[in-house]
């Protein structure tokens, strides 16, 4: 420890009481003749804190607004906003751009988490009503060097904390397949927008699913890239460990070419330290547009994870499609044989013990162990925790805050504990891909779902929703995404056919909604995902399956 004064400023505000009070938090007594001694130490401190608040933090992500105007910035109406996916609009174009970047002429949309200055950011929440991030996020300076359009804000869900798409302060995101119905979240707007062919691509985000889900809904393809390989600066964040950020694409070549432009470390988050350069990374356009025979998987070995297949609460319809997929995908010469991780079926739950504990913690702004760039203007506006915004918060982030608070008093190692047991998790899926280039397994487990019949509103008067109704049609929806969160692989989600809706107004009208697979691969191995994937795409048109 090093102590640099003992000398403090009239007026300090530490005393006696401070400590007794600080030390009553921590559930122990300080002997009268030693108060006044940690009185001083603390009083020392406080005015450490003071100082370090006076100054400036880096401006590394203010952009320059001449080079790079934000033009058209407007709440959309409801004809310019049928599903409800729009947050914002705005138009955001790099005016330095070479005409010939791999984005030139596209148009994207990014989720209402990641940085865009000047362009209000709401984070599906109405805690953050009147909040405009300063910074981009360095997955936008990214895709605007690279001559992309962003064409606004897709809405997420409150806090991002929901996989069905009713809880946004905004209102509902409706699946473009089924008005009424998910789109899925958190990504709900991101996947909307794209599977309608309101924007060419999106950007999402992935904590448990967040990208796979609106994906799986929508009918796109969607990657939760290796953890790290998408810088996560200037981005809201859940938890640390579980953070990712990727493309959303209603084709393959489309994901791998967003992909392209946002991947590699950019030496700010610590998340980005272990992924290449992006001077370094695989090429992974050109790799699969130079494949003599794309639909020819003759010596891939697949491995399909036995226990994927026992997720609690399937429809047996979707399985039936997906066994179907995974036949046609052994008709490509594939080799595909059932493996077992069996600490796949731990996954969730691995994830549930970090995401409780760590994202609570994360909200409250404890951001312990962390080197990049934090959006305190985000933590902000929840930490110190205040009714007010706990009673504007969804269900399922009162949840996160109650059963991360509960966690760490009465389990004080579980986040250490998860911790380990997620490396274990890793270290088995990667036990099987030592044998096998890419790894299967379903994605969801049931057909988009139609929303809640009480929409959340903040109010209770309004809402006599309770929280299991309105959570309650997305229980076990996770089971199969989450658990890759905490291992940090690969996962693409890839359509894979369509049934009938057999829930809700429009069952029996023979209305079809998306099923969709997951591939897996190994760490900073996208090439080997994409190529099943492109395989697939090409030989089969998943809309007629």
């Amino acid at each position: 420890m090093s102590v640099f004064t003992l000398d403090t400023k009239p007026g300090n505000p530490v005393t006696i009481t401070t400590v007794d009070e600080v030390a009553s938090g921590l559930g122990v007594t300080i002997s009268d003749r030693e108060k006044e001694d940690y009185r001083t130490l603390l009083a020392v401190y406080h005015e450490s804190v003071e100082s370090l608040f006076a100054l400036p933090g880096p401006d590394v992500l203010k952009p320059d607004t001449t080079k790079i105007p934000r033009e058209n910035v407007y709440v959309p109406t409801p004809e310019e906003n049928p599903l409800g996916a729009w947050a914002y609009k705005c138009v955001v174009k790099d005016t330095e751009a070479p005409a010939n970047g791999i984005l030139a002429g596209r148009t994207i949309a990014i989720k209402d988490c990641i940085g865009l200055a000047g362009v209000p950011m709401q984070l599906g929440s109405s805690i953050y009503e009147g909040y405009t991030p300063d910074v981009d996020a360095t997955l936008v300076t990214r895709i605007l060097k690279a001559g992309g359009t962003i064409t606004g804000r897709a809405v997420c869900e409150n806090f991002c904390h929901s996989a069905t798409s009713h809880s946004a302060n905004t209102g509902v995101v409706h699946n473009p397949y089924a008005k009424g119905y998910s789109s899925g979240g958190s990504s709900s707007g991101s996947g909307a927008l794209v599977a309608d062919g309101a924007v060419d691509m999106a950007v999402g985000a992935d904590q448990g699913g967040s990208i796979r889900i609106p994906a799986g809904w929508c009918g796109l393809f969607g990657l939760k890239p290796t953890f790290g390989l998408i810088p996560y600066t200037g981005v809201g964040s859940n938890e640390p460990t579980n953070d990712h950020a990727g493309p959303m694409t209603r084709t393959l070549l489309d994901n791998a070419v967003l992909l392209q432009a946002m991947a590699g470390t950019d030496g700010i988050d610590d998340r980005s330290f272990g992924a290449p350069l992006p001077k370094d990374l695989p090429d992974y356009v050109g790799t699969l547009k130079s494949l003599e025979k794309p639909t020819d998987l003759s010596g891939v070995k697949i491995g399909l994870i036995k226990e994927s297949l026992e997720m609690p609460g399937f429809d047996p319809r979707v399985m039936a499609t997906f066994l179907a997929a995974v036949e046609k995908l052994k008709a490509l010469g594939a080799t595909i044989e059932e493996v077992s991780v069996p600490m796949h079926k731990h996954g969730a739950a691995i994830w549930t013990g970090i995401s409780k504990a760590g994202g609570a913690a994360n909200k409250l702004g404890i951001t312990f162990g962390r080197r990049g760039y934090i959006l305190n203007s985000v933590t902000e506006r929840v930490a110190p925790l205040t009714q007010s915004a706990w009673d504007q918060m969804y269900p399922s982030t009162k949840n996160i805050l109650l059963n991360g608070t509960y966690g760490m008093k009465h389990f004080p190692t579980l986040l250490g504990h998860a911790t380990n047991l997620s490396l274990q998790l890793r270290r088995d899926y990667d036990r099987v891909l030592g044998e096998y280039d890419v790894l299967l397994a379903p994605n969801l487990p049931y057909l988009a779902n139609s929303h809640a019949s009480i929409p959340f509103a903040i109010s209770t008067a309004e809402n006599p929703a309770k929280p299991l109704d309105l959570i309650g049609k997305q229980v076990g929806l996770t089971y199969n995404t989450a658990p890759f969160n905490q291992s940090g692989h690969p996962v693409l989600a890839v359509p894979c056919g369509m049934l009938p809706i057999e829930e809700g107004p429009l069952a029996g009208s023979g209305t079809k909604l998306p099923v969709s697979l997951q591939i897996v691969g190994r760490w900073f191995d996208e090439p080997s995902v994409y190529r099943v994937a492109y395989a697939w795409e090409q030989a089969y048109n998943w809309k007629e399956l």
